[in-house]
């Protein structure tokens, strides 16, 4: 009978344990696999997958081969019986000159002994801790998305300190990881190097695997053109090669000193020195090899110190971000110092690790000047900025605050912002109203809150179905003239899509077959003029219900006519598409509901992975977790699975290396169908994109986690295929130019993208957002008036509702220098102190003169009312309040709209515009019942717009006629 040992089921275990972990890998790259050859981005997989894969290896490799070779030196070189030995030694020293193997160093007793080996044991357990918590953060906390690009760790062991320990071991579960760390190098020390060297080494091969795109942006680096004001270097050396030669220290410095402590550690504890009480001391052999790694790692402090004067042009000690007085003067001439010096001292350590009998203190002579220049950098800094700086600040500060204007400007795009002076004398009559009707009739009167309101009561249809968000975008309408003659001009509207959410199917409907087969997508959508309103005080829905016929609806207003094209209704890609689905089944798919019955359909599109046999039909269960998969009998030859069906996690998973907008919005357009002239109808979702870093120097991130951005890329997808475009719309940024090189087919110019398609971008609320919290700031660019912050600007304040809230910022259909009215997004500024209105900043969205923006400043000597002050007045106008008083005591609530400024440039003239909406206490339905228009000192409240100004204009043409 075969007998088998507790070894060979040990290791048969670990075989099934690797074999099943391949297999799970192996499972996941295929389908993986699949679905970018579905979508058509099979290069972009497979060069993620060969530097994910191959950093992995490669470091991980590297890693446990430097640490095993130090082992197997030490193992070679400790002490085997040392009392023996000591004792040998001290009778006849002769023995031990030959062998090279009496003791060099002096002894240690148990106390003595016991303290350096749980020291160095919590340093251990410590190093492990901390590049445990980054390689999980990085990677792991993403698996398999990896959706973000993970930040450089911020500190590698040099710079642990105290705070930092005390933070780290914040938790009983931490302290219970260090501790188990010292009592099994207690127990055994090689087992523990063992296990421990190969759990390090995955962790920092998971660390750099994660950290991918930096190392590719490292070899396809490209220049930016501009030097930094300091080193003279480059802007791509801090924005590419920067962040990967930190991530080089720390991959080295942590491998050095783990591999150093584990060499001491093994020479001490050799041949039971704990439990004989003594350790006589180490041999030349053992001093040699810890040298020779104490040299290493000297050599990596070194560098370290060498990448820190870099570091600190991030710096938020002083008076601006990035560095100042102390760091120029006394901090980088520190650094520079110190990385000589410890230069000099490894290259004296490796020396003397090939070396006998070398005891001269002049090896150790750096180190010793090292230490002592470590309290004069602690203490030193502080003295410099009290006595030095700080007494006459502006002078010392004021080169480094140019710097950081120019550098913050350029890095936001804000040096790009042309500026025009805006009266605001208010010249605006009935006559230049009328000339602007265009611009008058665009004004928003509905905001997107109450509207999905709105549509969840009346347009939702069926409890399954939801409208995330409502969007602003423009459409082309004829607009016939006086004289008969029709012209296209662009009429504002609201777009919300109707998707399908299965989290709300009724719970007794929630089967198996419901959620993959049958509740497969939303369908329609709705869509009203921002100014248009319905009877009863509702929404005008140029679009709405589901038109079961695919018919043009066609909206007659104002003599115009909005066409608004919907022949393919369905989404199957969208923002709360979150489920799995498979088409083309025996099972009949739910297209929408008539009445009491429903409507059924086949998916007809391209999108999806057909999964044809048995082995894609394994593949594809274990990948999704899903076994019913396997066995159920409703499938064709012809069915396909789509998964990935969330558009924004399908963005993220092709191109994970990019920001994403956080407001896609859908588009409904007719486009070109091969190369013949016919057209076809289709729902898109256009979704913006930025380049972003945290590596430009000496700029100010303020709010954000990056200090450099531009919305370079311009996405499109498919909502019926799930097709997804990525079009370049800024060439120009060196971060975009350098993607494209990794990934050459991944992108494509924006002179590309469809026509029809190109007449909705926008500019992103997100970016304008970012660049508006900058310019707040750095609108001045004069350094003593920045230094005192004179004149700082802040985002005024609306009441909407009941309460106060920041003023967004929200697009406009306007002219600016010329007559043709542009799709522009638009926000204004208040000073800090006062409310009066002091600028306003436009972006424009137009093809032609896409993301130029404006500035527009008032002058200070003239007080224009500015957001709060006009809430004020209506506040205190006495018609309003008592309307809203008889509204609030018949319970019912009052909703006060966004305010939106509107400004005239030729006539130079401010309006002011707030729609006021009426709902119940219950079973909210918000009606629009007033508009409020304010031009200077007259408010007025009427039920419609038009109504408002006829009562502010004609009131004043009357006035001016009575003077005369």
């Amino acid at each position: 009978m075969i007998k088998f040992s507790k070894r060979y089921f040990t290791r048969l275990g670990l075989l099934i344990l690797v074999l099943g972990c391949l297999c799970e890998l192996s499972s996941y790259i295929v389908v993986e696999k699949f679905w970018f050859e579905e979508v058509g981005y099979l290069e972009v997989f497979f060069k993620q997958i060969f530097w994910k894969l191959g950093l992995l290896i490669s470091v991980s490799s590297c890693s446990i081969w430097f640490l095993f070779i130090n082992l197997n030196q030490a193992e070679y070189y400790k002490w085997s019986n040392p009392s023996q030995d000591y004792e040998i030694y001290t009778q006849d020293k002769s023995q031990f000159t030959k062998l090279d193997r009496y003791p060099s160093s002096p002894s240690l007793g148990l106390f003595y002994l016991i303290c350096i080996v749980i020291g160095l044991g919590g340093v251990i357990g410590l190093i492990i801790l901390y590049y445990g918590e980054v390689a999980y953060n990085s990677w792991i906390s993403n698996f398999p998305l990896q959706n973000e690009i993970p930040m450089i760790p911020s500190l590698s062991p040099l710079d642990f300190n105290f705070k930092f320990i005390l933070q780290e071991v914040n938790q009983l579960w931490k302290i219970g990881i260090i501790g188990v760390t010292i009592f099994v190098i207690l127990l055994n020390i090689n087992l523990c190097f063992r296990v421990t060297s190969l759990s390090f080494s995955l962790i920092l091969g998971l660390t750099l695997s994660s950290n991918w795109s930096r190392v590719l942006q490292y070899l396809y680096s490209t220049p930016f053109g501009e030097a930094d004001p300091q080193f003279g270097k480059d802007i791509s050396f801090y924005i590419f090669s920067f962040p990967f030669w930190k991530l080089i220290d720390f991959w080295l410095s942590g491998l050095f000193l783990f591999g150093l402590i584990y060499v001491v550690l093994t020479y001490l504890m050799a041949a039971n020195s704990l439990r004989s009480g003594r350790f006589i001391g180490f041999s030349q052999e053992q001093l040699r090899h810890i040298f020779t790694l104490g040299g290493l790692f000297a050599l990596d402090v070194a560098f370290h110190n060498w990448l820190a004067r870099y570091e600190l042009l991030y710096s938020s000690r002083g008076v601006v971000f990035g560095a100042s007085y102390t760091d120029i003067y006394f901090l980088i001439p520190i650094y520079t110092l110190t990385a000589i010096i410890l230069v000099i001292f490894s290259l004296l350590l490796l020396f003397r690790g090939t070396k006998n009998n070398t005891k001269s203190i002049f090896y150790y002579s750096p180190l010793f000047i090292y230490i002592a220049i470590l309290p004069i950098t602690w203490f030193g800094q502080e003295i410099v900025q009290s006595l030095i700086v700080e007494p006459n600040e502006l002078a010392r500060e004021i080169p480094y605050i140019k710097r950081n204007i120019a550098s913050t400007r350029r890095a936001f795009n804000l040096d790009k912002i042309k500026i025009k002076t805006f009266h605001g004398t208010g010249n605006l009559t009935e006559k230049f109203l009328d000339e602007n009707r265009l611009t008058i009739n665009n004004i928003r009167l509905w905001d997107p809150r109450p509207l999905l309101q709105t549509n969840r009561q009346l347009q939702q249809l069926r409890p399954y179905y939801k409208f995330n968000d409502a969007d602003i975008d423009r459409y082309s309408i004829s607009l016939v003239a006086d004289n008969n003659l029709s012209k296209i001009v662009k009429q504002q509207v609201l777009i919300a899509a109707r998707e399908l959410e299965y989290e709300a199917v009724p719970e007794p409907a929630k089967t198996w077959v419901n959620e993959h087969l049958v509740y497969t997508h939303g369908y329609g959508f709705t869509l009203s003029p921002v100014n248009k309103v319905d009877e009863g005080g509702l929404p005008f829905y140029s679009v709405q219900n589901i038109d079961t016929k695919n018919r043009i609806r066609n909206l007659q207003t104002f003599n115009n006519e909005l066409e608004i094209p919907i022949d393919n209704p369905r989404i199957y890609f969208g923002e709360s598409t979150n489920t799995y689905i498979m088409t083309n089944t025996e099972v009949q798919e739910l297209d929408f509901p008539s009445g009491q019955d429903n409507v059924y359909n086949t998916y007809d599109g391209k999108g999806g992975i057909k999964i044809k046999n048995w082995v894609r039909k394994v593949l594809f269960a274990n990948y999704l977790r899903d076994w019913q998969m396997i066995f159920t009998r409703n499938f064709t030859p012809d069915t396909r699975l789509i998964f990935c069906r969330n558009i924004n996690h399908r963005i993220r998973t092709i191109a994970p290396f990019l920001l994403f907008d956080n407001d896609p919005y859908l588009v409904t357009t007719k486009v070109q169908v091969g190369n013949n002239n016919l057209k076809e109808t289709k729902l898109y979702w256009m979704i913006d994109a930025y380049t972003t870093s945290n590596r430009y120097p000496y700029s100010e991130p303020g709010n954000s986690t990056f200090n450099y951005i531009r919305n370079s890329v311009k996405i499109v997808i498919d909502a019926y295929d799930g097709d997804v475009s990525l079009y370049v719309i800024d060439p120009d940024d060196p971060l975009i130019k350098t993607w494209s090189k990794i990934f050459p087919n991944l992108f494509k110019p924006f002179q590309e993208i469809p026509l029809f398609i190109k007449n909705h971008i926008r500019y992103p609320k997100d970016m304008f957002n970012v660049q508006s919290e900058r310019l707040l700031t750095y609108h001045m660019t004069d350094p003593q008036v920045f230094y005192n912050r004179e004149d700082q600007w802040r985002i005024p304040q609306e009441i909407y509702g009941e309460n106060q809230q920041p003023i967004e910022p929200y697009y406009l259909l306007i002219s600016l220098i010329n007559d043709t009215p542009e799709f522009m997004l638009f926000n204004v500024y208040t000073p800090t102190s006062r409310n009066n209105l002091i600028a306003g900043l436009f972006a424009r969205s137009d093809e032609n003169n896409y993301g130029e923006m404006l500035l527009f400043r008032l002058p200070k000597q003239r007080i224009i009312y500015g957001p709060e002050q006009i809430e004020a007045l209506i506040s205190q106008d006495p018609v309003i309040s008592q309307q809203i008083s008889l509204w609030t005591r018949q319970k019912s609530r009052v909703i006060q709209g966004n305010l939106l400024v509107i400004p005239f440039f030729k006539e130079q003239s401010l309006l002011y515009v707030e729609p006021l909406y009426l709902e119940a206490e219950k079973n909210s339905l918000p009606t629009l019942v007033r508009v409020i228009v304010v031009y200077e000192n007259k408010v007025v409240m009427a039920k419609t717009l038009n109504e408002a100004l006829n009562s502010i204009f004609k009131t004043r043409m009357n006035m001016s006629t009575l003077s005369k």
